[in-house]
């Protein structure tokens, strides 16, 4: 009876019930449970040793009967990894070492608890501060108290739960009737209502319908996606069950970079559970509905993140964009009606399903619906990935939540959504975030990536760091990307080396406007965001390197130098 989770398809409601019942009553036994968070970040300063010798401790005091140590996600506050969290006490230790195991297991013990905890109390998380308590989360609800990769963990907080009622209770137009009323956009950049694409995708008529879970994240600081992923694979993958369901596909694809290692090791590792469990594969919970996912890895390419290019890099070809339409609702993969979605947006749906469509859309503003989870990095003292409801004001999000600029200098600028999208000065901080505000101030949602910069960042420069990229990504198919950001990097370039003319800051601005609507993809059509918005809200700056000669900020020379005299003599 032991394994029994593992041994037990789960063919119906009471199948589901009797195994999320055995799983709570195991974990009911332990009196102590402490996740060490096992996400990327913390695995790279070493939360793995911790774990070790936490396990280890608690094994050395014959403490393994009431305390449980696990593999945990993460809490969000990346800059203060390795976490440690005790889920029955609400404690959250931050910066945890390998020395710091055996006084954190000694707090939990009555005869060393008040010396242990005088030595461990510079360790504690103020789990009430702004960076948790002005927070709304939904996708990242379980906040590292989950073993990504242990299918009973989830299935005892209420996993799979959604799925069921789905199929018991609800026909799959009932299903998109709700992702429709809730309010759902996607969450992949564009905000385009997710209920409509489910919708058209539903009402094609095809032998063969197939849906996605585009998780080719590849923007600079952006790790929303990645996070996710690591931290939920059962609920991206029941959120994307569910979606097969409405629509009507039986096979599925989870589009995801190869440079995350551990996301495609947890969400392979989860679909094998699901199938272990009878949750993928034919007959699903006793039913008619035939589903199964696979994982596809992507090589890398920023352009795959593109509805069209990733289309032919699953189906074996090279990754570039396609002229829409037909849009891949109607013909996609192999020329099937497809569903593409990315992992914050298929996270989502189980909570809709759980708690309904009104609860949902009464959260958010009266057009962006719902929360948003930001990967805050930058020039910030609270990085990390956050979510908030959307309509928070990016003076909340940088001043409350991020704690500010740090080391005394001055907030300049704020860029979101990723190397299409534009940098916000500090008079526009009180702007909501959501998709039309942002996209009024020349910038975008994207995915979710936002980079702070203070007054030691030349805004010139910036605009030049996002063209190389976007330069550098094109994929070459279409001239006005291909030419146009490479010439657009090389103005840029010029005007940093003092070298520029007013003249070609004018030819700039209209090489822009050019790429920005004759690109075939996404990718050319938002490169020109960083230059735009840096030169209607910064445009002193562009003036001082090609008028005066000088950067502003002492990025492209030091302060006060001529940008055409030689830095440094060889």
């Amino acid at each position: 009876m032991a394994n029994y989770p593992n041994e037990k398809r789960l063919a119906g409601v009471e199948d589901l019930a009797e195994a999320r019942k055995y799983e709570q009553d195991q974990q009911a036994g332990c009196a102590d449970h402490i996740y060490v968070c096992m996400g990327t970040a913390c695995q790279s300063v070493q939360s793995g040793t911790v774990l070790t010798a936490l396990q280890a401790s608690v094994k050395e005091r014959g403490l393994t009967e009431r305390c449980r140590v696990s593999a945990g996600g993460c809490q969000g506050n990346c800059a203060s990894a390795p976490i440690v969290t005790v889920a029955n006490q609400d404690v959250i230790y931050e910066r945890v070492s390998t020395e710091d195991a055996a006084p954190i297991i000694d707090s939990l013990q009555d005869s060393t608890k008040s010396q242990a905890q005088e030595k461990i109390k510079h360790l504690v998380c103020d789990s009430g501060s702004d960076f948790f308590s002005k927070q709304l989360r939904i996708v990242t609800e379980l906040r590292g108290r989950l073993d990504p990769e242990r299918i009973e963990d989830y299935l005892a907080v209420g996993g799979y739960g959604s799925l069921f009622k789905v199929l018991s209770e609800m026909a799959p137009e009932e299903v998109v009737a709700q992702i429709t009323k809730s309010g759902l956009r996607g969450r992949g950049g564009a905000g385009y209502p997710t209920g409509l694409k489910w919708s058209t995708v539903a009402k094609a008529q095809a032998d063969q319908k197939y849906v996605v879970v585009n998780a080719d994240e590849g923007d600079p600081g952006a790790f929303m996606n990645r996070s996710v992923l690591e931290d939920y694979p059962f609920r991206v993958l029941e959120g994307l069950t569910i979606a097969a369901y409405a629509v009507g596909a039986s096979q599925g694809y989870v589009y995801v970079r190869a440079e995350y290692p551990l996301a495609v090791k947890r969400v392979q590792t989860a679909i094998l559970n699901a199938e272990r469990h009878g949750l993928l594969g034919n007959r699903i919970a006793s039913t008619s509905f035939n589903f199964n996912v696979e994982v596809r890895l992507g090589a890398g390419a920023f352009v795959c993140g593109e509805e069209t290019a990733l289309i032919s890099s699953i189906e074996g070809g090279k990754g570039l964009p396609c002229p829409r339409p037909p849009y891949p609702a109607e013909s996609g993969l192999w020329g099937k009606p497809t569903l593409i979605n990315n992992v914050e947006t298929y996270a989502n749906i189980v909570p809709i399903i759980e708690k309904g469509a009104a609860w949902y859309a009464a959260i958010g503003t009266a057009t962006s619906k719902g929360t948003k989870t930001f990967a805050l990095s930058g020039r910030i003292k609270n990085t990390g990935l956050v979510e908030v409801p959307l309509g928070t004001t990016l003076r909340q999000m940088i001043f409350d939540i991020g704690g500010g600029v740090p080391d005394g200098h001055k907030f300049k600028a704020v860029q979101t959504g990723g190397p299409a999208g534009g940098c916000i000065p500090e008079e526009h901080l009180d702007s909501g975030i959501d998709y039309e505000s942002l996209m009024a101030l020349g910038s975008f949602m994207g995915s979710g990536g936002m980079i702070v910069m203070d007054d030691s960042s030349c805004m010139v420069d910036v605009a030049k760091f996002f063209m190389q990229f976007c330069a550098a990504e094109s994929c070459g198919k279409c001239v006005p990307c291909r030419v146009g950001t490479a010439h657009m990097y090389d103005m840029l370039d010029r005007i940093t080396k003092g070298e520029g003319t007013l003249e070609e800051l004018a030819q700039l601005e209209g090489l822009c406007d050019m790429v920005k609507f004759t690109s075939l993809c996404g990718l050319g059509q938002g490169a020109p965001n960083p230059v735009l918005s840096t030169l209607r809200f910064f445009k002193s700056e562009y003036l001082a390197h090609i008028v005066g000669h000088v950067c502003p900020a002492g990025v492209c020379a030091p302060a006060g130098q001529d940008l055409r005299r030689p830095t440094c003599a060889l």
